[in-house]
C-alpha cells in the first residue's frame, strides 16, 4: 500500500468523525462551542438542520476520495478529479474560517482537525 491510498483512507475516516460530530450536533448535543462560530452551545433548529447537511456533504466528501484512489470500486459514473481539487480548496478555506472563529474551542479543535485533513487531500490531489 501505498501512501495515497492509506491518505485516502485517513481522510475518509476523519470526514466519518466528523460527520459523526455533525450529527451529534443536529440531534442537539451541546457541542455547538466546537462549531459555527461557537455562538451556540447547542444549535437552533435551522443550524441543526445545516449541521445534519454537513454530515452527508461530509460523509460524499470522504467517498470521493476513496472513489479517487481506488479503495472503492464499482462507483465508476463518479468522475473524481474535479471533485477532489474542489474538496480541498474548500478545506483550505474552511481551515482558515476556523482559525479566525470568535471560538476558542472551534480555534483550538477544528482548525487543526481541518487543517490535517487538507494536507492530507492536497497531496493526494497533487499525487
Amino acid at each position: 500500500m501505498d501512501f495515497v491510498y492509506l491518505a485516502s483512507i485517513a481522510v475518509a475516516f476523519f470526514c466519518m468523525s466528523v460527520a459523526v460530530f455533525q450529527v451529534l450536533l443536529s440531534l442537539g448535543y451541546p457541542f455547538g462551542e466546537f462549531a459555527m462560530g461557537g455562538y451556540y452551545k447547542v444549535l437552533p433548529i435551522k443550524l441543526r438542520i445545516v449541521s445534519a447537511v454537513n454530515a452527508i456533504i461530509l460523509l460524499f466528501m470522504g467517498l470521493v476520495f476513496l472513489q479517487h484512489t481506488n479503495v472503492l470500486n464499482g462507483l465508476d459514473f463518479l468522475s473524481t478529479n474535479i471533485l477532489v481539487w474542489i474538496i480541498t480548496i474548500f478545506l483550505g478555506l474552511n481551515t482558515i474560517a476556523n482559525l479566525m472563529s470568535q471560538s476558542k474551542k472551534e480555534r483550538l479543535f477544528m482548525t487543526p482537525l481541518s487543517g490535517f485533513i487538507f494536507i492530507l487531500c492536497l497531496f493526494i490531489s497533487l499525487a
